[in-house]
């Protein structure tokens, strides 16, 4: 026989205490009266829980705007000093750390590249970790540290990512063994953290359907539904999607797939192979994209480059359009970042010609607006995800 489990006087209070901080922290300041009309709780109940958080420091007043006829109405937000959080982007060319306070603001990053360590997970477990002591010295009270991997990620934080040459990696356990503090861990994909975070802060922010494009070394995307909720975000291997039949080798064993055409390494690749071409200097994959993006400013083979690869994203893109019909398409990551500006009216176009005419319509193709660091931000989410949802309430992070 099934066992139903009562919910208690504190299950309801964490509850309330979750839906009143995550309307402040994911929507903005608001009012307490504003708060009521969101929420649906009583006015009594509003103001138990605010003066509860503002009490702990979670919450902080933020002055006062004019009313209709009343007393001026005390604006409420989530208090940036209540804490700091720690993301860590483990890519397939670098570590990232970043420190960001409880608003996810940038405080400081540091990059250490991969080159020398064969992505051995010991030697990518110690560098993280340098690189998270590193940002500590900048001090103050640390809610969590977050991890984003680009690959499948189970509960107890073992690691698959194929693009590392990982298979059932610890990569959690490893990861604690080295940490300088005792704080809260969460290990996760890394194409969904920076999905929660466009969302949260970002290029998603107000779609209620988006597809959040990850380009980097490796290629992947995030689904995001209901404006970013955690329960709403779901990740795929978009990258290994074929946009052309019999084409490029993959270094997924496959061919033609949309990685192979737009992952940062295949782009100066393909650059390479074109008729004109001059060689690159040895540098970091971000770095040679770069290069190349530099060279496109003036007709030849490199304008040529970006302008093919435009059309193989918008092929991609207008996959995705005629499957998930989403509202927004927001296209991040190092790649985007180095190579989108340059892109994306070709992108936008060829989008355009491959999706369903009512469906293009309906998207909107966007730029990612987090920068650099903005899978360490996302990955810097997840503990904060873990604090919303338990109501402020600190507790250990799975991983």
């Amino acid at each position: 026989m099934t066992r139903v489990r009562r919910q208690t006087t504190r299950d309801l209070r964490r509850h309330n205490r979750a839906a009143l901080l995550s309307s402040l922290y994911l929507r903005g300041p608001a009012s307490r009266l504003e708060l009521v009309a969101e929420s649906g709780l009583s006015p009594a109940t509003v103001t138990n829980v605010i003066a509860e958080l503002l009490g702990e420091g979670l919450v902080a007043e933020a002055g006062s705007v004019e009313s209709d006829g009343g007393r001026p109405r005390t604006m409420l937000r989530v208090n940036p000093g209540f804490g700091r959080v720690i993301g860590v982007d483990v890519g397939e060319t670098h570590v990232c750390v970043g420190l960001f306070d409880y608003e996810l603001e940038t405080l400081a990053t540091v990059d250490h590249p991969l080159r020398g360590t064969d992505l051995d997970p010991d030697e990518v477990a110690r560098l993280a970790t340098i690189g998270v002591e590193q940002v500590l010295a900048e001090g103050g009270n640390v809610l969590g540290i977050g991890v984003g991997v680009p690959g499948a990620v189970r509960d107890s934080g073992v690691v698959h990512a194929p693009t590392l040459g990982w298979s059932d990696v610890p990569f959690a356990d490893l990861l604690r063994t080295h940490l300088p503090i005792d704080a809260p861990l969460s290990v996760d994909n890394r194409a969904r953290t920076l999905g929660q975070a466009e969302m949260w802060r970002g290029a998603g922010r107000g779609a209620e359907r988006a597809v959040i494009a990850l380009l980097g070394v490796g290629v992947g995307a995030a689904f995001v539904t209901g404006g970013g909720s955690v329960p709403g975000i779901t990740t795929s291997e978009w990258g290994h999607t074929v946009v052309r039949a019999g084409g490029a080798e993959c270094r997924c064993s496959s061919r033609g797939c949309l990685e192979a055409y737009v992952g940062t390494d295949a782009v100066v690749r393909r650059y390479l192979e074109m008729p004109g071409a001059q060689p690159i200097p040895d540098l970091q994959s971000e770095a040679r994209l770069a290069e190349v993006v530099a060279r496109a400013a003036t007709p030849g083979p490199a304008a040529d480059t970006l302008a093919d690869i435009g059309e193989y994203l918008g092929i991609g893109i207008a996959n995705l359009i005629n499957l998930l019909a989403p509202d927004r398409v927001v296209l991040a990551g190092s790649g985007s970042a180095a190579m989108g500006p340059a892109i994306l009216e070709r992108v936008r176009s060829s989008a355009a010609r491959h999706a369903l005419g009512y469906l293009a319509e309906s998207t909107e193709i966007e730029l990612g607006r987090l920068g650099a660091e903005a899978v360490a931000l996302g990955a810097a989410t997840l503990p904060i995800a873990e604090l919303l949802a338990s109501g402020g309430r600190t507790a250990e992070v799975r991983g």
